[in-house]
């Protein structure tokens, strides 16, 4: 393949034109891409799209599909017809797939199908009414095995075959530091990881009559956070997990709880009433009363989950897990307007997020990113706490025990970039988004050999089986009008064996109790 391939981009809303397409751009400058080309529907389709730098602007048509069936595991024949059209005529080398996650499969299978490396965008799939309809739930881990499957089969076709999925934690300088924390212990001790606590808050404050009306991270589909930025810890804590694996201590199950607010809980935490004192104007703009919106929003999917882990090997607990993961967290929104040019990073949302991760009584992680919005004139320094790009790593360490060991450290922005020069990483999630399509597009220059990369799709069972878990959790109380259930239990094996076959989905979940 040649070291510059043209890219095909399903998908090109806000999310993928803040983060994809100047990774794209870059990649460009590189000489890894040639012309990049997206696919939207039609509402989305009927201009080019501007991007890259004010010194160096470019522009990318846009080609039109028709929207389908979310229910679809295959693309409708028009839709093929067109991808197939463009493939030939702009000598497609690879394609992202950046669509709303509830057609990535359809979109993804297809590529497999015709032999194109893909770049795949987290979550892997999710289906609508996840956290309310049971099967919906257990679709997200059967649809792993059928990508799985499909991967195995092209890769059989074309051993170079490629799909890698963008989970960018996997290339976040500060999330690798811990991971190789955990595994210098490991090494050393026999220990695994022992509990893991972990939150994530992105402050999304959505009005009233904003959960209604506004589509982009909605909660009408019957999902939400768990399966916007929440796929990011269903990914990253059983990443970190096995770095701590020992012989005999391999998790091989997981049992799961999990509770969550939805729209309606919103509105009791925040009534209508609150929201017409707290913005001038918001009652004049609102046009439903407390009980429609009860009314409209009854089925939404997850503003805030909560959920608590047992990792098991062998029957016996490794390791405990809580993770949160809320929107209605600290948030800089003061405005009646929503900005709908900016939902994605802009409207007040700010990511803050916390990680400790226990290993035994020889090691504590704490990785945190406690981050506000601000300007340039404001005098606050970025990687500082406050800061739009604070992160930090704490690590203790057992001096008692080995005495070589540093009792403490404190690792700041500075300490965790990677590399240096032009081609150093930073410790921020657009850098990190950036190396994973740099990462992409080298391997299929030929720079980048296979067992370099970090975030190859046989590698997401884990994350998928423990959204799976969540969504089963949430739509199996859901089902029972709210009252807690028995946890959800799962097999938590690698994908080592091969997918299973056609018909046999509920073996392919794992016995639940």
């Amino acid at each position: 393949m040649s070291a510059a391939v043209n890219v095909l981009v399903v998908g090109v809303g806000q999310h993928t034109r803040l983060n994809h397409l100047p990774a794209l751009a870059a990649a460009q400058d590189a000489g890894l891409a040639g012309a990049v080309t997206g696919i939207d529907l039609p509402d989305t389709a009927d201009t080019a799209v501007e991007y890259g730098t004010s010194d160096r602007p470019r522009r990318m048509p846009v080609i039109s599909v028709q929207p389908f069936p979310v229910s679809r595991r295959a693309l409708p024949g028009g839709v093929r017809r067109v991808l197939e059209d463009v493939v030939e005529r702009e000598r497609i080398g690879a394609v992202v797939v950046a669509t709303e996650p509830s057609v990535h499969l359809p979109y993804a299978l297809w590529a497999m199908e015709r032999g194109l490396p893909v770049l795949l965008d987290k979550p892997l799939t999710v289906h609508p009414c996840a956290s309310t309809d049971p099967a919906a739930a257990q679709s997200i881990a059967d649809d792993f095995h059928t990508l799985l499957a499909a991967y195995q089969e092209a890769r059989r076709r074309d051993p170079r075959m490629v799909v890698s999925v963008l989970s960018q934690r996997r290339w976040h300088p500060a999330f690798r530091r811990v991971r190789e924390l955990i595994a210098e212990v490991a090494e050393v001790t026999n220990c695994p990881v022992t509990s893991v606590q972990s939150s994530h808050g992105d402050g999304q404050w959505r009005l009233p009559d904003e959960l209604v009306d506004l589509g982009y991270h909605s909660f009408d589909r019957g999902y939400g956070k768990a399966s916007h930025s929440g796929y990011h810890h269903f990914d990253t804590v059983p990443w970190w997990l096995a770095a701590g694996e020992r012989p005999g201590k391999a998790i091989d199950e997981i049992e799961v709880h999990a509770a969550c607010t939805r729209p309606a809980d919103f509105l009791a935490q925040l009534t209508v009433a609150d929201h017409a004192r707290l913005l001038p104007g918001f009652a004049d703009r609102n046009p439903y009363t407390e009980q429609a919106l009860d009314r409209l929003v009854a089925g939404f999917g997850e503003v805030d989950v909560f959920l608590n882990v047992a990792y098991r090997s062998r029957g016996r607990v490794v390791a405990l897990g809580s993770h949160n993961l809320a929107h209605t967290t600290f948030s800089q929104r003061g405005s009646l307007h929503s900005a709908p040019g900016s939902l994605y990073k802009g409207n007040g949302r700010i990511g803050q997020e916390n990680h400790i991760i226990q290993q035994g009584p020889f090691q504590a992680l704490h990785l945190r990113a406690l981050q506000t919005l601000h300007g340039d004139e404001d005098g606050i320094d970025p990687r500082a706490a406050g800061g739009a790009d604070h992160i930090e790593l704490h690590v203790f360490r057992n001096d008692r025990l080995r005495p070589e060991w540093q009792r403490h450290r404190a690792l700041a922005f500075a300490d965790l970039v990677q590399g240096r020069g032009d081609s150093a990483v930073l410790p921020t999630q657009r850098s990190a988004r950036t190396c994973a399509v740099t990462e992409f597009l080298s391997h299929l220059a030929g720079h980048i050999p296979r067992t370099e990369m970090v975030s190859d799709l046989a590698d997401h069972r884990r994350p998928a089986r423990l959204m799976a878990a969540t969504y089963l959790s949430l739509a199996r109380r859901w089902a029972d009008g709210g009252r807690p259930t028995a946890p959800v239990v799962l097999d938590f094996h690698p994908a080592t064996a091969p997918a299973p076959r056609a018909g046999h989905a509920f073996a392919a979940l794992g016995a639940m109790r």
